[in-house]
């Protein structure tokens, strides 16, 4: 079984449609690894990780453990061709929640199911930006303190957005996990956020963190797919290209990409560090990092910003960065690009602002 998304490019189809025939020519009976859910995130390709309902078992079970709960009722803005989309039904089915589907767009709209007269205790999922265009709306905020949990992922979270969410009252739930890991496999509980912690959290009981030498995290566990289709993987154990570090509360912290770093002449620089920075400026609504091939450097640090606004003050919102961090170009983009699920689209960004410096 793949799981398609209907907005996928010709090219993205194209190649979808060939793994599948591929899938189609095997015989015999699937045993493992036959849900085969699209992974890739924002940089490109199209490639299937393996999971079956051992591995969705095993993530439901340390889910559950973790938070506490017999129980999943979700609010569900995610498709279901994301992963997080697919645990939200597939964590209500097996635990007999309800499971209620609702449009990102009705909601951003104001279009908000009723959960008032709910004695149930509800969980929804959102990415840092679907939680940002939400809280400059009262009633939204009002809404969200409804929930027991609002779990936070798909990318990270700056800081005055943490700081703001946490001053409503917001029982947010900062995580971590990934397609290959059939989602989270590291959450921080609303109590600790709501007492100042910002890390990812612990490890679920399911799965085993770990950093490497080169700093990488790594992830051991049931849960871990069976591997990208067409191969199959035996071990239990996935080194991921994130960076991080683990706390003496056993808290992971995320440092950004490996494969996201800019070497600007001959130094390395992880555009999430420099976003945090230009963000903490308070020069920025919002703003993306990346690095743009340039002759002299190698590559140089450009910084996107929303367009519409007032043009950043450049020595302001450098002022906390290391010289060779400091971007060299800012670039006003109109339409950001982003996917389905609100994440910004790395890739496209980078095309266009590749088009035009």
């Amino acid at each position: 079984m793949f799981l398609c998304d209907p907005n996928w490019t010709t090219a993205e189809r194209a190649e979808a449609e060939r793994q599948m025939a591929a899938a189609r020519a095997q015989t015999g009976v699937v045993a493992e690894g036959w849900l085969c859910v699209r992974t890739g995130g924002s940089s490109g390709g199209v490639r299937f990780a393996r999971h079956d309902e051992q591995t969705l078992t095993a993530a439901i079970r340390g889910f559950c453990e973790h938070f506490g709960l017999a129980r999943v009722n979700a609010v569900n803005v995610l498709p279901a061709h994301h992963v997080s989309g697919l645990m939200a039904r597939v964590r209500c089915a097996a635990t007999g929640g309800v499971h209620l589907p609702w449009e990102w767009p009705r909601l951003e709209a104001g279009e908000r199911p009723d959960l008032a007269g709910s004695s149930e205790d509800w969980v929804i999922s959102l990415v840092p930006t679907q939680l940002q265009r939400l809280m400059v709306s009262p009633e939204a905020v009002a809404w969200l303190r409804k929930f027991r949990i609002i779990f936070l992922g798909g990318g990270p979270t700056w800081a005055d957005l943490a700081e703001a969410a946490a001053r409503a009252g917001l029982p947010l739930s900062l995580s971590y996990g990934l397609t290959e890991t059939a989602a989270m496999v590291a959450a921080l509980r609303p109590g600790e956020f709501l007492a100042g912690a910002r890390s990812c959290g612990a490890a679920l009981p399911h799965a085993r963190i770990a950093v490497t030498a080169g700093g990488t995290v790594s992830i051991a566990g049931e849960s871990v797919f069976r591997g990208y289709f067409p191969e199959k993987r035996t071990g239990r154990d996935f080194t991921t290209e994130d960076l991080g570090r683990i706390d003496e509360r056993g808290h992971l912290h995320l440092l950004g990409r490996r494969d996201a770093v800019i070497v600007t002449g001959g130094k390395k620089v992880q555009p999430a560090e420099v976003e945090a920075a230009l963000r903490a400026s308070g020069e920025f609504i919002d703003v993306a990092v990346i690095g743009v091939p340039d002759a002299e450097w190698g590559e140089v640090v450009v910084a996107c910003y929303l367009a519409g606004g007032h043009m950043p003050d450049a020595a302001r919102a450098g002022a906390g960065l290391a010289p060779h961090q400091r971007p060299k170009r800012f670039v006003a983009i109109a339409d950001w690009p982003r996917t389905a699920q609100g994440k910004l689209n790395r890739a496209a960004l980078l095309e266009t602002v590749r088009a035009r410096v």
